[in-house]
């Protein structure tokens, strides 16, 4: 556990800080840290043997549910690892369901036709909006499969294939991990990709580097200088997802999913205790500043 502590870089005295307006959105780490690939450029480092941060359980998610209901909680996230190797993990999105609208991130791997059409049976039988994310790093095997592995492009456009054809469209996220992809071209091209899936009405979300986790490794960390330490202006702070959302595990509610391995990023056990303002103190907090970032769709 020691190795991905995640520590600031400021102190709260020194970082700027961001008021909270209100749990909108909760974000619930379904699968921990498990995951079914081990990307080089994963922000948490999840993989096929990492259980450090553990599944959450049915009985922990009723909780959450529940006193989510009562703070006023408009949509709800399920991040991983990879949320559908729960084992109960359609379930788990049914009962979501009945709470707001339910976003799923997924590697899109285990989306096999059985899968698709489970997923549209729930899109169907809720009256609450359900939207699939599917990441995929590149248009091809050899743009995608040195960051998510070999053979990962082929699996990943298979399970969005299964998406299409069971009438789903799921939104594309894509990792500016090469030059390549951060062209503005790169855009209007993966979108013309996407319809070539089967995709009718395609949506693609690029999100920069987070240079925390195994992208250390593959490239290099932050900078000494990459922290927010001056007073933010309103129209910043609005951006901040931070402001308005906050994410769940088994054990804990944190400031937000990157800060997973920060334990001074854990505000208590209950949503409740979350309910409070917070100070950017981690290297990470400067690509959500500067680059506008925001894990929500």
């Amino acid at each position: 556990m020691r190795e991905h502590r995640l520590l600031p870089i400021l102190t709260e005295e020194r970082a700027a800080t961001v008021p909270f307006f209100g749990l909108d959105t909760l974000w619930l780490q379904l699968a921990g840290t498990l995951c079914n690939i081990a990307c080089r450029h994963c922000f948490i480092t999840c993989g096929p043997k990492e259980d450090r941060v553990p599944m959450m359980t049915r009985a922990r998610l009723e909780e959450l549910l529940l006193e989510a209901r009562e703070l006023g909680v408009k949509e709800f996230y399920f991040t991983g690892g990879e949320p559908m190797l729960h084992p109960e993990f359609f379930a788990v999105v049914e009962r979501t369901l009945k709470e707001g609208p339910t976003h799923v991130l997924t590697n899109g791997m285990l989306i096999d036709e059985s899968a698709a059409q489970r997923l549209r049976d729930l899109f169907d039988g809720s009256r609450y909006s359900l939207d699939v994310r599917v990441s995929l790093d590149g248009m091809t095997a050899e743009e995608n499969d040195p960051v998510r592995g070999r053979g990962t492009f082929a699996a990943i456009t298979q399970g969005i294939r299964h998406l299409a054809a069971v009438g789903l469209s799921p939104v594309l996220t894509v990792v500016e991990h090469a030059d390549a992809l951060r062209l503005s071209e790169a855009r209007s091209e993966f979108l013309r990709f996407a319809r070539s899936l089967g995709l009718a009405q395609p949506r693609v979300k690029f999100l920069p580097l987070l240079r925390i986790g195994r992208e250390t490794r593959r490239t290099h960390g932050y900078g000494t200088g990459d922290v927010v330490h001056e007073p933010l202006p309103p129209e910043v702070i609005r951006t901040l997802q931070c402001n308005s959302s906050r994410l769940a595990t088994q054990a804990h509610v944190l400031v937000c999913p990157l800060l997973l391995d920060a334990p001074d990023a854990q505000l208590g056990r209950t949503l409740t205790e979350s309910l409070r303002p917070i100070s950017l103190r981690w290297s990470a907090c400067h690509t959500c500043v500067e680059e506008g970032l925001s894990c929500r769709t």
